[in-house]
């Protein structure tokens, strides 16, 4: 079958090179794809908000099935265009994908059908906002309504620093429209973990925990990035606190979706804080996790086309999940600078050592060519994975593939993984 991957970033290309070992797949594309991606589908200059152009593509090109990377497409409505065209595709539709593109969406859907998570207000009005923060105890959090490319959160310490944060997002509009609405929400203590599901509409299957490390700097200091590395699995998320969580997150989850007519068809990534009273929904998102997909995906063992085409079907009971007995790590490879400013166009040296090796992967997110070298083209340029028999392993051998590829402006956590010397 020809299969259409819709992104360019570190997801798509850790999807790519799982979608390339499915024994169903003759031809693999990508739009737009990246440098690294190249090395497993032909990438083709479309751009991932193009949909009309994505899909005469998917047409011209007799596409069996087309899988969505990005969360913008997906909350801008990718898939009904798909399917309205007679096209086979993998992702939510625009009316399930909101679970992630509106916050305040999301925690109502939370307090409406009581799944945990955070004590919570909306606004639509800086002045309101400002009101009630005069009533707030400290620390609390400000997300933005919209997407914000992981981005749009912040903690704030004082009251004076939550003034500064609302300013921030709906005055002077740091994400746009993303910052028309403002949920402030208590701030929650104890640990994150990510979990990504299948979805078919009504079933859901879990897959292996994570653990996502969002700051920018070492202590998870600094602001907050798209993710700067993650590991899995994470030996804090437990067989129990994995039943707890199908019968009183996941499991309803879906349900409310389906009651409110928003069947959700995809991939469900479920934000968790693991706190005192229990683990909470931080967030949602409605697409596989960037970095989260790195360290997750090396680790399955299932033909991961069959699994989409059983979700696409309504099949997702006939599809048991596998997930090999070790360990993954990835260390995000950034530019000096980001999330804010930085430089690009700097020659990357030493993947082609790393190309190979096994248990070794650079998964490209922001890199170009350039008279047949590669380039960073990025904020995050490479998130760099290592499996080990278990997580301490896998640590050690990522941090001894970071320092194996260089270029200029070179920037990465040194502590991703580090809370597993805890356990």
């Amino acid at each position: 079958m020809k299969v259409l991957l819709i992104g360019g970033g570190g997801r798509e290309h850790a999807l790519a090179y799982k979608i390339a070992q499915s024994k169903k797949v003759t031809a693999l594309y990508c739009a737009p794809g990246n440098a690294g991606i190249e090395e497993y589908a032909v990438c083709v200059p479309i751009g991932v908000m193009e949909f009309e152009k994505l899909a005469d593509f998917a047409v011209k090109e007799s596409i069996d099935l087309t899988v969505v990377g990005p969360d913008d497409p997906l909350v801008g409505g990718i898939t009904d265009v798909f399917l309205e065209r007679g096209l086979r595709v993998f992702g939510p539709k625009k009316n399930a994908a909101i679970i992630e593109g509106s916050k305040a969406f999301s925690k109502d859907l939370m307090k409406k059908y009581h799944i945990p998570t955070a004590a919570f207000e909306t606004f639509r009005s800086a002045e309101a906002a400002y009101t009630y923060l005069e009533t707030c105890s400290y620390p609390v959090v400000l997300k933005a309504d919209g997407l914000a490319f992981g981005k749009g959160v912040l903690i704030c310490n004082t009251k004076e620093e939550a003034a500064d944060g609302v300013k921030l997002i709906m005055e002077d509009k740091q994400f746009g429209h993303s910052g028309d609405v403002l949920v402030i929400e208590e701030f929650m203590t104890g640990r994150e973990v990510s979990i990504l599901a299948f979805c078919d509409g009504t079933d859901i299957a879990v897959m292996t925990s994570a653990q996502d490390h969002k700051r920018a700097l070492d202590g998870d200091q600094g602001l907050n990035t798209g993710g700067m590395g993650t590991f899995s699995p994470s030996p804090f998320y437990t067989e129990e606190i994995n039943s707890y969580c199908m019968e009183h997150i996941y499991k309803p989850t879906m349900a409310a979706m389906k009651e409110e007519g928003r069947s959700f068809t995809g991939i469900l990534f479920t934000g968790l804080m693991l706190t005192k009273d229990g683990p909470k929904v931080v967030e949602y998102n409605a697409r596989f996790g960037d970095p989260e997909a790195q360290v997750v995906l090396p680790r399955l063992k299932n033909d991961i086309i069959e699994v989409f085409e059983s979700c696409i079907d309504g099949h997702l009971t006939d599809s048991k999940l596998e997930f090999e007995d070790n360990a993954a790590v990835c260390v995000v490879l950034a530019s000096e600078g980001y999330p804010l400013s930085y430089e690009k166009g700097f020659i990357i040296e030493g993947l082609e050592e790393l190309k190979g090796e096994e248990g070794v992967f650079a998964f490209h997110a922001g890199t170009d060519k350039e008279n047949g070298k590669i380039v960073t083209a990025g904020g995050r340029v490479l998130g760099i994975t290592a499996i080990g028999n278990n997580l301490k392993e896998a640590r050690a051998n990522a941090y001894e593939a970071v320092e194996r590829v260089k270029f200029p402006n070179k920037y990465r956590r040194s502590d991703i993984g580090k809370a597993i010397d805890e356990v």
